[in-house]
C-alpha cells in the first residue's frame, strides 16, 4: 500500500492573514492519510475472489477478510438486514454485470475498517479503469425536498428497491470508516451514470469518515438530501464532481481533500464541490429545506503538470459551483489551480440575502484564474470587493503548486517533522 507521503503537493505550507498565521486545508496532529489510502490503485494487488454475492441479502450477514467477494449484478441488502464487513475485506464489482452494492432504506452497512487494514471496493478486471463497475448506494429515511418526501435513484437498478427519503433527520444507515472505493461509476445507456458512493436520504447518525473514492468515471461522492456529516474524505481524480450535494441536503464536510487533474475531468464541467437544491425545479418542494452545505478545512487542488498551459487553453474549469436557492459556507480551506476558483449561478442576485447564504471565509486562493465570479460574466469586481474585505481573512497568491505545497516524500520517516493543521511543523 502506498503511503500519502508518496504523492506530491498535498500539504499547505503556510498562509498569513493581516493579524496572524492562518492554517487552512486538511489538518491533523498526525498524517491521517497514511496507511489506509492508495494513490496508485491500478498497481495495487488484491486477492482473487473466493465468494460471489448476488441478488438479495435479507438477513444479518458478515463478510470476512479471509475471503474476497465479487458483486455480481446489483446486490441489495433488504428487510432491515445489517451487512457487516470485517476490516481488511476486499469486495470486487463485476464489470460484465455492473456489480453494485445497494443498502436499501431501513437496512445498514457496518463497514468499519482500520487505518492499517482498510476495506476495499474495487474492479474485478485485470487492468482496472474508471467506470469498471457500479458503486455503492446507501439509502435512508432522512428528509429530502422532493414533492412527496421520497424518491428513487435513476440508476440501472430495481426502482422498488431504491426508495429513499422520510422524516428522520437523525436516522442511522450504519458506518463507513477506513474504506476505499476504486474505479466505480459505470456508464449505462438510458440511465444515470453510477457514482462511486451515492448517499441518498441518509441521516446524521450514520458515520462516514476516512473514505477514499479513486478514479470514478462519474461523481466520487453524491449526496441526495438527508443530513450527513462527513469527515476525512478523499476524492482522487474523479471524472465527475468530487462532492455533489442536492435535493435539500443538510451536510457538513470537514477536513477533506479533492485532487483533480485536467485530463481526468469530463467535458460537463465537473467540479470539486457542486451545490444545488434540486435537479429539476418543478420537482422541488420549497416548503422544505433548501440544500445547505458547510465545508471546513477542505483542500481542493488541480495537479496538472502544465497548469499554466491548461489554464490558458481552457482545460481547467472552476473548483466550486453554487446554484440558485442553495447555501454554501466554505471556511479555512484551500483552492489551488482552477479557472476560476468559484462560480455562482447567474440567477443569484448579489444582495444581502444571497451573501448570507454564500460565505467564503479564511480561504487561500492560489494560482486561480480569477477567484469568485457570477456565471457567464467576466466582471467580478463587486464580488472581489465584498469577499476581499479584511474581515473575511481571504488570501490570494499566484504561485505554482511546487512552491506552495511541500513534497514530503523524503521526510516520511523523519521524526523531526509531522503534519499539523495543514502544514509541516517541527515536532515538539
Amino acid at each position: 500500500m502506498k503511503n500519502f507521503t508518496q504523492f506530491k503537493w498535498f500539504v499547505l505550507f503556510v498562509v498569513f492573514s493581516a493579524n496572524a498565521q492562518q492554517e487552512k486545508g486538511i489538518f491533523g496532529s498526525n498524517n491521517w492519510l497514511n496507511n489506509w489510502t492508495e494513490f496508485k490503485p491500478s498497481k495495487a494487488e488484491y486477492n482473487e475472489t473466493t465468494q460471489i454475492l448476488y441478488g438479495k441479502i435479507d438477513k444479518n450477514t458478515t463478510l470476512y477478510k479471509k475471503d474476497a467477494y465479487l458483486l455480481q449484478g446489483p446486490v441489495y441488502v433488504v428487510n432491515n438486514a445489517v451487512l457487516t464487513i470485517e476490516a481488511g475485506t476486499v469486495i470486487r464489482g463485476d464489470f460484465d454485470t455492473n456489480g453494485t452494492l445497494v443498502i436499501t432504506k431501513g437496512s445498514k452497512i457496518m463497514a468499519e475498517g482500520k487505518e492499517t487494514d482498510p476495506i476495499v471496493f474495487t474492479s474485478n478486471k485485470a487492468s482496472r479503469k474508471a467506470g469498471d463497475w457500479g458503486g455503492i448506494v446507501i439509502l435512508g429515511d432522512a428528509p429530502i425536498n422532493k414533492f412527496g418526501g421520497n424518491s428513487t435513484v435513476n440508476f440501472d437498478l430495481d426502482p422498488t428497491q431504491t426508495i429513499y427519503g422520510g422524516s428522520n433527520a437523525q436516522s442511522d444507515s450504519g458506518i463507513l470508516r477506513f474504506v476505499r472505493i476504486e474505479f466505480a461509476g459505470k456508464k449505462v445507456k438510458g440511465y444515470k451514470d453510477f457514482n462511486a458512493l451515492s448517499i441518498a436520504g441518509v441521516g446524521s447518525k450514520t458515520v462516514i469518515d476516512n473514505v477514499m473514492c479513486s478514479f470514478s468515471a462519474k461523481d466520487a461522492f453524491e449526496i441526495l438530501g438527508g443530513n450527513t456529516i462527513m469527515n476525512k474524505m478523499v476524492s482522487l481524480r474523479a471524472n465527475g464532481s468530487d462532492f455533489k450535494f442536492t435535493q435539500g441536503a443538510q451536510s457538513k464536510l470537514d477536513n477533506s481533500i479533492a485532487i483533480r487533474h485536467s485530463y481526468f475531468s469530463t467535458s460537463s464541467r465537473s467540479r470539486c464541490i457542486e451545490v444545488a437544491s434540486y435537479e429539476k425545479k418543478e420537482e422541488a418542494d420549497f416548503s422544505k429545506a433548501l440544500t445547505s452545505v458547510v465545508a471546513t478545512n477542505v483542500t481542493m487542488i488541480n495537479t496538472s503538470e502544465q497548469l499554466s498551459a491548461d489554464l490558458a487553453s481552457g482545460l481547467v474549469k472552476e473548483a466550486v459551483f453554487v446554484n440558485i436557492n442553495a447555501s454554501l459556507a466554505i471556511k479555512k480551506s484551500v483552492i489551488s489551480g482552477f479557472n476560476p476558483a468559484i462560480i455562482l449561478d447567474d440567477e443569484i442576485s448579489l444582495d444581502e440575502k444571497s451573501f448570507k447564504m454564500l460565505k467564503f471565509e479564511e480561504i487561500f486562493f492560489n494560482n486561480c484564474k480569477g477567484n469568485i465570479f457570477v456565471e457567464n460574466s467576466t466582471n467580478n469586481e463587486d464580488l472581489e470587493d465584498y469577499y476581499g474585505n479584511l474581515a473575511f481573512f481571504n488570501v490570494h497568491e499566484n504561485q505554482q503548486n511546487d512552491n506552495m505545497f511541500i513534497d514530503i516524500y523524503n521526510k516520511s520517516n523523519n521524526p523531526d517533522f509531522r503534519i499539523k493543521l495543514g502544514h509541516i511543523t517541527a515536532s515538539k
